[in-house]
């Protein structure tokens, strides 16, 4: 493993989670109108239940295990104690999540923190034996349904991801890719097709009825799947020089995952405040509201790293880790070089 070098498929992947991710939280944070019957916006409701919610969240999540992994990793690699370091790290994450939830409830970064303490004993377990692990638990909790308890198993699968070094070779793995892939694009499709019977029609215009909880729980269980799907087809479509570069906004997005993930929730209240949305604004409508972000945060953040090696957030967050002021400009190579 390189000890400086960042993998680009993961910074790809972590914008294409925080996608998501703002689609399902924007709705909440809103306030968003309970769609009326058989309307457009009821469409897009069940649209987010069945292929968004669960599934991107749980992709960042996996990174975040895949990210663990490598953190220590490589500061143990650097002759540094690669656990304290770590340890100081989600301390700092857990003191960002405790701002973020005074605005966000739902926020994950104090979640992500105590998981990542409570995993941290399995740095140095057998990957094999993690990856077993991690499915069984994943599977148990994922037919129970619990949406919080899912992020152990799966921030242990992304540890074993880890382990294997399945993002360092991922590229010379394609065929193997591209059949898990396939694998997952089935049982995906059978999965969100029994969801999908469970869609409510939201007839009484409540969202959260028995109906629809069924329906809800059955894409926490399945949302591994899907989003297992999500992953592997975007990782194929990276080995495609053209549509690498067309997204290569993505990359730029999730490079600075964290100061977009916060950002997101700044320009959610942003929006509502401005425009008085709270209550008001239907589903549909927060989709346009996404994409206006999306432009924004994407825009700012290939202009930012031009010019700087971290995010605003990631180089606070790496000061403090380390203890010491990185450098936060590009070098600029001198005339000549």
């Amino acid at each position: 493993m390189e000890l400086n070098k960042r993998i680009d498929v993961i910074d790809y992947l972590r914008g294409f989670a925080l996608l998501g991710i703002i689609l399902v939280n924007i709705g909440p944070l809103l306030s968003a109108k309970t769609p009326a019957p058989h309307s457009l916006d009821a469409s897009y409701w069940r649209f987010l239940y069945l292929l968004v919610e669960g599934r991107f969240y749980t992709i960042f999540t996996f990174l975040f295990g895949v990210g663990f992994y490598i953190f220590i990793t490589r500061a143990n690699a650097k002759g540094k104690n690669g656990y304290v370091l770590f340890l100081r790290r989600i301390a700092v994450l857990f003191l960002f999540g405790l701002i973020h939830v005074q605005f966000h409830p739902g926020e994950a970064l104090t979640v992500y923190a105590a998981c990542g303490l409570i995993l941290l004993p399995f740095y140095k377990i057998n990957k094999a034996v993690n990856l077993i692990i991690g499915i069984g638990l994943l599977v148990i909790i994922g037919i129970s349904a619990i949406k919080i308890l899912m992020v152990i198993p799966v921030m242990l699968l992304g540890i074993a991801a880890g382990q294997f070094g399945l993002f360092e070779v991922v590229s010379k793995r394609i065929k193997q890719v591209a059949v898990f892939t396939v694998i997952m694009f089935g049982l995906s499709a059978i999965g969100l097709l029994y969801q999908y019977q469970y869609a409510p029609v939201l007839s009484e215009g409540v969202l959260f009825g028995r109906e629809a909880s069924r329906f809800i729980d059955l894409g926490i269980t399945i949302g591994p799947i899907v989003s297992a799907f999500y992953t592997g087809l975007l990782v194929l479509l990276l080995q495609i020089q053209i549509i690498q570069k067309l997204l290569s906004p993505l990359k730029s997005y999730g490079r600075m995952a964290l100061t977009n993930y916060l950002l997101q929730t700044m320009f959610i209240y942003l929006a509502g405040y401005t425009f008085n949305l709270f209550g008001r604004v239907s589903y549909i409508e927060t989709l346009y509201i996404c994409l206006a972000i999306y432009v924004i945060q994407m825009t700012f953040s290939v202009i930012w790293l031009r010019f700087f090696q971290y995010g605003p957030l990631e180089w606070i967050w790496r000061a403090i880790t380390y203890m010491k002021l990185p450098p936060m400009r590009r070098r600029t190579k001198a005339p000549g070089a």
